[in-house]
């Protein structure tokens, strides 16, 4: 059986002809940046998640970029993060010029531990960036709760968890910013690069339009200095005709992940931890297991695509040994990165192809 990671084929043609049809719309318009196929876009995501302002840019990462730009984060500025994720949650703090300050994750959620957040507060930390990875949210309250007491900002890099929900609050509206990613294998994939960024802050909303078209308040008035982070109107289309089908897809996620688990539930893996109040939109279904390589090259010898998300945590990545981190000092990042791998996941994945990964990984 010829089973795909990601089934995208599928989604697409389940859609074609709507996602043709916008797309020929940009095609005869010839509005290419921005126009009318954004503006329903943003208002459509910021209704979905309940935040005031929803802005489309370039990709995940820049959205990160563009909500520390906003904070005027820079030289010597500390941002607490978890080294246990993507690159580009720290890639844009060293950008700036800023430290990454890692603190290490809990163990069932693989989500940056709140309890040990305080202890890493200085006198020059600025923000916090949680990450709600494999599509469940951090522990939002509890990180709100200590960025309040401390006059912190809290971004919630998201980029994994559109679609999810915590305590019956979407992800993307349980911080001051939240920032997320529409590369095309996440919940909410485009048709190449794409992100968004949130906020229910009228200023920073504004601040952050201007930074991601070159700082300008008007044509050719530059108000800061900005990036070219704008979104385009195809990518747009397309999201627009998936976001309209979106729900229905979370959900179908939620259950094949929780279908997964059941399967699973006597296997010798470990299976993902859904903590209270949290509903996953599974952008990766990830099991650990022991003797990982053995795993995937079973599992590839039948056919079953396998990745891992993330086999080396980033205080042990070259890019960031200027930190001073070493190995043992993030002990519950470094386990799980030598354990964890993601099996195929989509709204898409049938239960008989379900079947035959479980199966294969039992036999």
């Amino acid at each position: 059986m010829k089973i795909n990671f990601i089934d995208l084929q599928a989604q697409y043609k389940k859609y074609e002809t709507e996602i043709n049809s916008e797309v020929m719309e940009v095609f005869n318009s010839a509005q290419f940046i921005g126009g009318e196929k954004l503006d329903k876009l943003e208002k459509n995501l910021a209704a979905y998640t309940g935040a005031k302002h929803a802005i489309g840019c370039s990709s995940g990462t820049d959205a990160l970029l563009l909500a520390l730009m906003a904070l005027d984060i820079g030289d010597g500025d500390e941002i607490i993060t978890t080294p246990f994720t993507f690159i580009a949650t720290a890639e844009v703090i060293a950008l700036l010029g800023a430290k990454s300050v890692f603190i290490d994750i809990d163990e069932e959620s693989y989500n940056i531990d709140p309890s040990k957040i305080e202890a890493a507060i200085t006198d020059r930390t600025k923000a916090i960036i949680p990450v709600s990875l494999y599509g469940q949210c951090a522990d939002m309250d509890k990180i709100n709760d200590i960025a309040k007491r401390h006059n912190l900002i809290v971004i919630e890099d998201a980029c994994q968890s559109f679609g999810a929900s915590y305590f019956d609050k979407k992800s993307c509206n349980l911080s001051t910013i939240a920032c997320t990613s529409f590369f095309p294998s996440k919940p909410l994939g485009a048709y190449g690069d794409g992100g968004a960024i949130f906020t229910s802050d009228d200023e920073l909303a504004l601040k952050m339009r201007m930074l991601l078209n070159h700082g300008q308040n008007e044509r050719y008035k530059h108000k800061y200095i900005g990036i070219n982070g704008r979104l385009d109107a195809i990518q747009a289309a397309i999201l627009n005709v998936k976001l309209k089908h979106f729900e229905e897809e979370a959900n179908l996620r939620d259950e094949i992940g929780s279908r997964y688990s059941d399967l699973l539930e006597d296997a010798d893996v470990i299976t993902p931890k859904i903590s209270e109040g949290n509903i996953s939109v599974y952008a990766q279904y990830s099991i650990r297991v022991k003797d990982r390589e053995a795993m995937v090259a079973k599992l590839s010898a039948l056919g079953v695509p396998t990745a891992v998300h993330y086999p080396v945590p980033l205080h042990l990545q070259e890019a960031f040994k200027h930190l001073g981190y070493g190995e043992g000092d993030f002990p519950i990042s470094e386990l799980i990165s030598t354990q964890i791998m993601s099996l195929p996941m989509s709204a898409f994945l049938s239960e008989t192809e379900q079947d035959f990964v479980v199966q294969a990984i039992k036999g």
